[in-house]
């Protein structure tokens, strides 16, 4: 894709009549610059230089759409192709461990999640992975969206990622997602204690052709099984964490209780408390459409 791209670039610089220095002066870069893009060598090129190419050349947001796919050949291949998996999958269903997953999180929660590990290299690459990360978020709001069921872990709303603000804001997001059709959150708490995917996390995607594929992943690895067997049996780990967790309505509450709390813990009913609570909230609710995965559709509470 760094060699597409480049080629697009000097046939458009040639077609618009401009050498590789007066190029690279039109949008703020040393000439040499403009020849490895061309070349495809050297670091690739920032989003922000792939549009001030296209504001010079008049090329409608060309190479500014071409940047993702240059940007993704930095991730091993595995990563590649889970993130191609993730653009075309008609259902995502997520357990999260660790973090808010990044379809649901907010830029200043993304940005705080994104500027720490090891691969990072400098504000410029933070910058990039950002503007990537709210890119792929614009899939949810199009009429091919795909359906999204979170599972998330109690430390992820534990977590104050970001600071106090940036957590409040993140939470108000998840919060948001009680008006969305396609989107469904549940929370999965402590004690629900030991299951199959401690320490990691896991995305099983469904592709417009009925195949399936899983995605596990850690802190500093990944991996994509496309073996339908494999892939079942984490279907089934997947099926087990959803029935464990509260169930959606309460997951909202739950959401809320550690949002109004500011952090420092939320009343979580035990077990058999859960299921007692659960029954009433079905019956409460009686009459409501029901939507995907047999939940009804949740009516916002007013903020106090």
């Amino acid at each position: 894709m760094a060699a597409l791209f480049g080629a697009r670039v000097r046939r458009l610089r040639v077609a618009a009549g401009l050498t590789q220095a007066e190029l690279g002066a039109a949008v703020h870069v040393v000439s040499t610059r403009i020849t490895q893009i061309e070349r495809a060598s050297g670091a690739k090129p920032t989003f922000e230089l792939a549009r001030a190419l296209d504001a010079v050349l008049g090329t409608d947001d060309l190479l500014a759409e071409l940047w993702p796919y240059v940007y993704r050949e930095a991730f091993p291949d595995w990563s590649r192709k889970f993130m191609a998996y993730s653009e075309r999958a008609v259902a995502i269903r997520e357990y999260a461990a660790h973090v808010v997953p990044g379809l649901l999180q907010t830029e200043a929660y993304a940005r705080a999640v994104l500027s720490v590990g090891r691969t990072l290299d400098g504000k410029q690459q933070l910058e990039e992975r950002v503007t990537a990360r709210m890119g792929r978020q614009a899939r949810l709001r199009m009429a091919d969206r795909p359906e999204l069921w979170v599972v998330l872990d109690e430390a992820v709303l534990r977590r104050p990622v970001g600071g106090p603000a940036v957590m409040r804001e993140q939470l108000e997001r998840l919060l948001d997602t009680a008006t969305e059709s396609h989107l469904t959150v549940q929370v999965l708490p402590f004690d629900q204690g030991e299951h199959d995917v401690m320490g990691g996390s896991l995305t099983l995607l469904t592709m417009p052709d009925d195949s399936e594929a899983a995605y596990t992943e850690g802190a500093h690895y990944g991996q994509l099984i496309e073996d339908p067997h494999e892939v079942r049996s984490f279907g089934l780990t997947y099926d087990r964490l959803r029935a464990a967790a509260l169930p959606p309505l309460m997951s909202l509450d739950m959401i809320r209780s550690v949002m109004e709390d500011s952090h420092r813990g939320a009343n979580v009913p035990s077990r058999s408390e859960r299921r007692r609570l659960a029954q009433e909230q079905l019956q409460q609710s009686g009459g409501r459409q029901l939507r995907g995965g047999g939940r009804r559709v949740p009516r916002r509470r007013p903020r106090p």
